[in-house]
Parts: structure tokens; sequence; C-alpha cells
């Protein structure tokens, strides 16, 4: 029963497992509503299970337990928070560490990686640094990107189904890698081993790491390190181009370089913003761009906006910096999706949520896609609509999640540009039009996506 309940589980139950193997964690739940565990050995392993995914069991213990609720993973506590309120009285005093950066890294045993919580900070820091110059000095070639696969789509008649999710995740891949690695990506063919490397790695992470699964299949074992050592080989090969000679084009691993971290710290950060970049900008891209197949009124809004800064003249990032309903658009799509459902914390010191005392090195977990769907925060919180995001107090509570603002993590700031600029040349030229009586059902993992391929129509804008 456990390496099925193993295997099934997403990648967040795998950030679970990781953190609360390396940390020992209290048997005590303090009084804390919650779930007694289904059996000794698994604790409410089994409930998830049966739920689909963990944002989907979360939904079933705050429905239950209230705004604080606690489970059992294995033999370990968890605490879940699931309402604005009990978040802000967590995040306050508690700094808010990258999800990805720390799921990733610990199953890819880059975690914990030695150096103190100050040197750790620095380097979270470096990378936001990063990210932004990246963007800063490779605006164009995003725009280039972006205008190649507008170029394809022109190119086909109106009855023709486009394949969205494959050609956005191609976009994604190709911006993401050169901003990342630079010219040695501009061959399609590096794109596409890097995409089949990438896809055999994060396919693999949290299925078989908690009790060695992965270890005892060699059918699974031997294809994962070989692509996870491809990745690694790449890396450490532009590492190293990149600290002996001089490159007209800044990309992200220069960053790195310039701001003295050693070899190995570069290649953890940079393979953390390579795998987490190229999936929240794909599936930011495909949701977005699906959903506004799907309404109308909000296309046209876009289109009014993106006529109207830009008209005749080209993008910029000044104009960028204009697009607020394009923005808004955006933040909607995230808090509709539940881009990233879940986040985590250790809980370094005992502390305390309304009545409740949270144990040290209790794992607290961030319910966010039961947060963005709560309706005493988000009115009518199953509408997509994009016009709620232009009451300040409304974009306020959402950057105070780590959706927008100073919080972001740096993959997701990419994602936001990169889906910009997209956006700004696709809806500029062409109208997005539905596949009628397609149904897009939603899996649950790390970053929200949908089960099968999504298929849209294009026609050019008269």
């Amino acid at each position: 029963m456990l390496d099925f309940a193993i295997f099934a589980v997403t990648f967040l139950l795998a950030l679970v497992g990781a953190v609360l193997y390396l940390y020992p964690a209290s048997r005590q739940a303090a009084g804390i509503p919650g779930i007694a565990p289904t059996e000794e050995k698994d604790g409410n392993l089994p409930d998830i299970l049966t739920s689909g995914s963990l944002h989907e069991f979360l939904v079933h213990l705050h429905e239950r337990c209230g705004p604080v609720g606690s489970f059992w993973f294995g033999r370990r506590l968890v605490v879940s928070l699931g309402t604005v309120e009990v978040l802000k009285q967590h995040i306050n005093p508690n700094r808010m560490s990258n999800p990805f950066g720390t799921m990733l890294k610990s199953l890819l045993s880059h975690w914990p990686g030695g150096g103190t919580m100050d040197e750790h900070h620095l380097r979270e820091r470096l990378c936001d640094r990063g990210v932004t110059e990246a963007l800063h000095k490779n605006f164009q070639l995003l725009l280039k990107l972006s205008e190649e696969l507008l170029d394809i789509w022109l190119t086909y008649p109106g009855t023709q189904h486009v394949p969205l999710s494959q050609h956005v995740l191609g976009f994604a891949m190709k911006s993401v890698t050169r901003v990342v690695m630079g010219s040695t990506f501009e061959d399609d063919q590096e794109v596409i081993q890097f995409q089949k490397n990438h896809g055999m790695v994060w396919s693999e992470i949290g299925k078989g790491f908690l009790d060695g699964s992965l270890d005892k299949s060699a059918t699974r074992k031997k294809p994962y390190e070989d692509a996870l050592g491809q990745l690694e080989s790449i890396l450490k090969k532009i590492i190293k181009e990149r600290k002996e000679k001089s490159f007209s084009q800044h990309t992200f691993i220069d960053s790195l370089v310039q701001g003295n971290l050693n070899d190995q710290q570069i290649l953890e950060d940079s393979m953390i913003f390579s795998l987490a970049g190229c999936i929240i900008t794909a599936k930011l891209c495909t949701w977005t761009i699906y959903f506004l197949t799907t309404s109308e009124e909000v296309q046209k809004k876009l289109y009014e906006e993106i006529d109207q800064v830009l008209g005749k003249s080209p993008l910029t990032p000044e104009k960028i910096e204009q697009l607020r309903y394009c923005r808004q658009v955006l933040c909607e799509t995230v808090r509709t999706t539940k881009l990233t459902p879940v986040s985590a914390q250790l809980q370094d010191t005992e502390g305390k949520i309304d009545q409740f005392i949270i144990p040290r090195e209790t794992l607290v977990l961030y319910a966010l896609g039961v947060v963005l769907q709560d309706p005493n925060t988000w009115p009518s919180p199953y509408k997509f609509d994009p016009d709620r995001f232009d009451d300040d107090s409304v974009m306020k509570t959402f950057s105070s999640l780590g959706f927008s603002g100073t919080q972001e993590c740096p993959e997701l700031r990419f994602a936001y540009m990169a889906a910009t600029v997209l956006l700004s040349v696709l809806v500029r030229r062409l109208c997005l039009l539905p596949v009628m009586g397609q149904v897009v059902e939603t899996k649950y993992e790390l970053v929200t996506a949908t089960r099968e391929e999504v298929w849209i129509t294009v026609s050019k804008r008269t």
C-alpha cells in the first residue's frame, strides 16, 4: 500500500516527505483540530490518495477543520493554514522562502547544502536580481520568440485545431533556456534535447524519493539519472564558458557568476530556475490563452488596452508597464487555476496561530489553493473575472500571498513578463477562439496543469 501511495502522490507530497524526514517533528498535535491517522505507519496517505491530490485533500481538511487544520504524513504532524488571516499571522514573523527552490533542492539532493540562513537569503536575493537583469537585457529575445510563434499561427486556417499546450511549452523552453544559458540554445535541436531531459527529470521528481522506490526500479532510475546527468553536464559546461569568456548576451548564469557564487551554487540555482521556470511559464501561458478563448469580453478588453497603449508602435519594456489590465488577466489566471496550490515552511521555533501552538520543526503548509478560492476573500471565487484586481486592496491581498510584488518567486516573475510579451504579440494580430465541446480537466501538482492537450483555433484580427 505504501509503495503504491508514494508512487501516486504528487510533487508537493514529496516535499512534505523530504523535509519531514530531514527534520524530526513532534508527535504531539498540540490541540490543533485535524484528522486522525488512517493507518499507524502511513498516517493520512491513504486519504490523500483517495482525494486525488494533496490540494484536494486540503480542501476537505479545511472544510472539516476550519482555517487551521492538521493531519499526519506517516508518523509526523503537518499543520495546514487555509485563510488569508491565518496565513498573514504566519508569514509576517517568518520569512517565506521560495517554495519551488526549497522543494526542488531537497528532491535533487541539493538541500540542505550548508551555509547560514543569511547566506541562503543572500543567494535568493542574487537570484531575484539575476532574473530582473536577464529580463531587462533579453526583452528583444522574448519578443522575437513570441513573433516566431505568431508567424506559425498566422499560417493556419481558421478551422485548424492548434495544440496550445505543445506550442506554448516550446515557447517557454526556448525562452528560459536562452535567457538562462545563452547562445548554446539557439539551435532548436539543443532545445528539443533539453526538453526531453527536463520532462524526464520533472516527471520522476517526487515519485520514488520517499521510500527509495526509484532505486528499486532500474527501468526508471537509469533514464532519470541519465537525464539529470545530461542537464548538469550542459550547465557545468556553460558555467565554465561564461566564467572564462566574454559574451555579448547577458544571461541569468552571468548574474550568478558576477555574484561570486561557487560553481556548485551556480549549478544548483540555475538548475532550479530552469526546471521551475519552464513549467510555470508554460502553464501560465497555456491557462491564460485558454481563458481568453472562453471569454470574448475579456479578450476584447485586453485587445483594446494593447491597441491603446501600443498603437502602431513596437512593444517595449516601458509599454509593458502600462498594460495594467493584462497584468490583471494574468493574476486572475493564477488565482482561478490555483497555479501553485501549496507551498511550505518549516517551523524554526515554536509558533502560535490564533489560539493554537505550532511545535518547533513542524512542517506548515500554506494551502494556497484553498485560500485563492475562499468566498470570504474573493466574491464569486470560481468566476474568471480580471476586473476584481482593479481594486488595490485585492492586489495587496494577492501580493501578501507571494503571487505579486516583492514576494513573488523569480520563476513567476519571469513567467509574468514572458506571458505579457506573448499575449501582446498574439492578441494584437489574432482572435483566439475555443474548440467547441472541449472539456478541459485540471491536474493538481506542484504547478497546476491540464490533464490533456488543450486545443484552440485562431483567426486573423481585422
